[in-house]
């Protein structure tokens, strides 16, 4: 049976990080430990925050890999960490909201796409930021499909 996209494992609410790369980190981290990808996918994370940076605005960055580490996924998976306090993405960008994503295939287009609707409701990410349970998370999110 595959895995749930996004389990209560997968949410880490009020972390606090230091900067981008312990972000990203941190949440590719979230995706190894729960068996979504291999440790060598977290460092293609942060090869494709090189190249062009993952923060959408409004306080949210979506983290993934590059193009070529989708044989580093080995189901597809989301992680969700809450920074209340923020963290610098650079160019004075404040990240609250990490959304992790492992696709496997073309599954992240879906789940881009799933995310993209989710938070284009601003009110959606004050609430997934003011969340104060994993079970408030998956709602917002159940509550697209």
């Amino acid at each position: 049976m595959a895995k749930e996209i996004l389990s209560e494992n997968n949410i880490q609410l009020n972390v606090s990080l230091n900067n981008k790369e312990e972000a990203i980190r941190y949440t590719g981290g979230i995706l190894v430990d729960n068996g979504y990808v291999n440790a060598s996918y977290v460092d293609k994370m942060l090869e494709r925050e090189e190249l062009t940076s993952t923060f959408m605005g409004n306080n949210v960055a979506i983290p993934h890999g590059t193009e070529d580490a989708k044989d580093q996924v080995i189901e597809t998976g989301l992680s969700v960490v809450t920074v209340p306090d923020g963290v610098d993405f650079g160019d004075e960008n404040i990240v609250k909201i990490l959304i992790g994503i492992a696709g496997k295939g073309d599954d992240h287009l879906e789940v881009l796409s799933n995310i993209a609707i989710v938070l284009s409701e601003e009110e959606n990410i004050q609430k997934i930021v003011d969340a104060t349970s994993k079970e408030e998370i998956i709602r917002i999110f159940e509550e697209v499909n």
